[in-house]
């Protein structure tokens, strides 16, 4: 069953590989977010296709789409909905917005206000919007990919903790490699016979049933009393480290088992080893931590620079990585 998995990653890469070069291992990690029922936001500097990755992942999906672009006066009515009033029926009737589909692209999130933002907390956490006292059922299948500039860019509100802690994972682009970049070009000549086609013209791969599908099959993968202790005491680690303020909650512990166990269905193991905890510490671990100002500053401030500088917050769970001790072996 897990080869089920496998497959459908793989054909779901090669596919999005037609209007996206490069960034295999990040479509994956987005695919670990889907396939759990999480969410994706995607942090980098403007110009490294976090759009078009997070569009050609949509097309990718046989489900319904919608686009917000968060702007600093889009209000949180614009997002969820708001109730009309309708004259001939003399009653309040409930306009439903763009969060109700199956995957919505909040582009450039942290160029909303915090109060727009914050429309989104009881969409991603619990699939419903509540609008007027009454409650508006969700897609099983919502799922939001939120692009964002650093914090550090002008115009931009940096995301509430409550709200980063309710996406699955974290994925920063970086630029392409030389080679990349070269393919990139050469792709964009309309007279090259494979030149790159546009994002919208890319057909769906997977629908909602098949997602439903593959996340069952995900939940069956085994993990042993080990690995479950494994990820406590790389979650414990971050609640006591000294350069953090506030470590990663419950929901994160939570998280990395479940994404350990989607990294493992997609090479095909019906069981969790620790290299699948290993390799999604960081993107789900590490927007969870709060740090210390100081710990910035040490840092060189939490950015991801120009010349691949890692954050300060995935330096700390890359060194709690490397100082606990791995089941079976040593730290």
């Amino acid at each position: 069953m897990n080869g089920s998995v496998q497959r459908a990653v793989a054909e779901i890469v090669r596919h999005i590989g037609i209007v996206i070069v490069g960034k295999r291992e990040e479509l994956r990690l987005a695919l670990v977010a889907l396939l759990c029922g999480g969410h994706v936001l995607i942090e980098d500097v403007p110009g490294t296709g976090k759009t078009r990755l997070a569009r050609a992942l949509a097309r990718s999906l046989d489900c319904t789409f919608r686009r917000v672009q968060f702007t600093p006066d889009l209000l949180p009515s614009d997002v969820t909905g708001v109730s009309v009033f309708n004259q001939q029926s003399r009653a309040f009737e409930f306009q439903p917005g763009p969060v109700f589909t199956d995957v919505l692209l909040a582009d450039e999130i942290n160029r909303a206000a915090p109060r727009t933002q914050s429309a989104l907390l009881e969409a991603m956490e619990e699939r419903q919007v509540t609008v007027d006292g009454r409650s508006h059922r969700l897609p099983s299948t919502f799922f939001v990919i939120a692009t964002q500039n650093p914090v550090e860019f002008e115009g931009t509100f940096p995301l509430p903790e409550a709200q980063l802690d309710r996406f699955f994972v974290r994925l920063h682009l970086g630029l392409p490699t030389r080679d990349e970049e070269l393919e990139l070009l050469r792709r964009r000549n309309p007279t090259e016979s494979d030149s790159m086609p546009g994002v919208d013209e890319l057909p769906a791969v997977i629908g909602t049933g098949a997602i439903h599908q593959l996340q069952a099959v995900i939940e069956r993968v085994s993990v042993s009393d080990e690995m479950r202790q494994y990820i406590i005491d790389l979650v414990g680690a971050t609640r006591v480290h000294p350069d953090v303020v506030h470590g990663a909650s419950v929901r994160g512990s939570l998280a990395l088992y479940r994404a350990a166990q989607a990294y493992a269905a997609m090479d095909g193991r019906p069981f969790v080893r620790p290299d699948d905890i290993k390799a999604m510490a960081v993107p789900v671990l590490a927007h969870r931590v709060i740090l210390r100002p100081e710990a910035h500053i040490r840092a060189g401030r939490a950015r991801v620079n120009r010349e691949g500088g890692m954050r300060s917050d995935a330096s700390i769970i890359v060194g709690i990585l490397a100082r606990t001790r791995v089941p079976g072996g040593r730290a």
